[in-house]
């Protein structure tokens, strides 16, 4: 049950949870938030701060569930669907995620290293191995609870550079509270995609799940709604501090303006601010792939522990392609479209699932279960996924097949009477009643 938490648990909690959004703010969202700014300056700051809501309210019930029944949202599915197809389904699923953690990787690495060269004189490829083996060292360890906390650290650094440049504008309050009105400006719908999908993603949800149980419940909620509420805030800073650059921006011409328009030090802040997000998101894609095959296919197995081999294995896999890729200077860009198509296609499955799942009588207490109107919430933000994430799919399979039609009001119709269709056979399998 809920209660009164200390300062210092309170403290610990939001510094425990910061892995979430060490998770969230990679390099692609320092690409996507800095090219909004750039494109729309605070027009679609809505996005972030959707996102944000949209990403508190689904962690927590991830973690809900852990706590309530002291099994992992992969360990549930894993039970819920133990046929052969269901042992199917559990691999696949697994397979996805790490792909999509592999693709990312690279930029992970990359971006780390991208801030580092701003930062000092070595050469790139030590610079690699400098990040690889540090994430090497810290996984190998099987501190996780160190690794969280030491990644809450980061994360706090990541907020004061970024802050730092952002609070230089000349917005008003105003134009603040006016950002936050949704808008499309022609050009944005891509970016509110990107924007959304970079902050809203499936891997988190098992990570959460994993991480989460034998916390207490009030411990939980306040570390997940303030860690993730700061890592909304630096988004959101990331975008504002893309204002100062043009829509063609790279990292180092951004960094260079800022250091043109504010001084060195601006500069400086936003190098160390990349470094930052390479840096923890290099470490959590490769633990949140093992966790991921962990609660789905190997709990309870020694193997899949957190020292055990198939759990080290796939989180050296996971940080290997990515250092492979980051020495080769590449980005692998059939392989990243692919792991965009499948985010899109796992975050509304995944999603769907977790609202069943916390509203099962048989599973949770009725003190863990959703109230209707967390219901409500919930399958708005269903809804939402699944038109994003069908427009992932359908960005992706436009990036490779560039002759498919591009009729966007028949994809968008297409999009809500899916999305409504799923949504009502969803609403028909919820418990509505605590």
């Amino acid at each position: 049950m809920s209660k009164r938490i200390t300062f210092s648990q309170g403290l610990s909690g939001a510094l425990f949870w910061s892995v979430i959004s060490a998770a969230f703010i990679g390099p692609g969202t320092v690409t996507t938030a800095s090219k909004a700014g750039a494109s729309h300056h605070l027009q679609l700051l809505w996005a972030l701060a959707f996102s944000t809501i949209a990403t508190i309210l689904l962690q927590e019930a991830a973690a809900r569930i852990a706590i309530g029944s002291g099994k992992s949202l992969g360990q549930i599915l894993a039970e819920k669907y133990s046929s052969r197809a269901g042992r199917r389904i559990c691999v696949v699923l697994f397979l996805a995620v790490a792909m999509g953690c592999a693709a990312y990787q690279a930029g992970n690495i990359l971006g780390a290293v991208s801030g580092l060269e701003v930062l000092s004189n070595m050469p790139r490829p030590w610079l690699t191995i400098i990040v690889g083996a540090a994430c090497v060292a810290l996984l190998w360890s099987g501190k996780f609870q160190l690794i969280a906390r030491l990644l809450g650290f980061v994360v706090l650094l990541m907020g004061i550079a970024f802050l730092a440049v952002a609070v230089q504008t000349d917005f008003s309050a105003g134009d603040y509270a006016r950002a936050m009105l949704p808008t499309l400006p022609d050009g944005s719908l891509l970016l509110v995609i990107g924007l959304i999908g970079t902050t809203i993603v499936p891997y988190n949800l098992f990570l959460a799940s994993g991480i989460g149980r034998g916390q207490q419940l009030a411990e939980m909620r306040w570390g997940i709604a303030v860690a993730v509420t700061l890592g909304g805030i630096i988004s959101m800073a990331i975008l504002i501090a893309g204002t100062f650059s043009t829509p063609d921006f790279t990292f180092p011409s951004l960094s260079a303006t800022l250091g043109a328009q504010l001084g060195p030090w601006a500069s400086s802040l936003f190098a160390f601010g990349l470094f930052a997000a390479g840096a923890s998101s290099a470490i959590t894609a490769p633990l949140a792939a093992a966790i991921a095959g962990q609660s789905l296919l190997g709990e309870g197995n020694s193997r899949w522990q957190g020292n055990g081999r198939w759990f080290r294995i796939t989180w050296g896999l996971v940080l290997a392609t990515g250092m492979l890729f980051g020495m080769l200077e590449v980005r692998p860009i059939p392989i990243i479209i692919a792991a965009q198509a499948i985010n899109g296609l796992l975050l509304p499955v995944v999603a769907a699932f977790l609202l069943l799942a916390v509203n099962d009588r048989v599973l949770l207490p009725v003190a863990y279960r959703n109230s209707m109107l967390y219901n409500a919430a919930l399958l708005l933000i269903t809804g939402i996924v699944c038109c994003l994430g069908m427009s992932q799919i359908w960005g992706a399979l436009k990036s490779l097949f560039p002759a498919i039609d591009t009729n966007a009001a028949g994809i968008w119709i297409f999009n809500i009477v899916a999305t409504g269709l799923a949504l009502v056979g969803l609403g028909r399998r919820l418990s509505w009643r605590k």
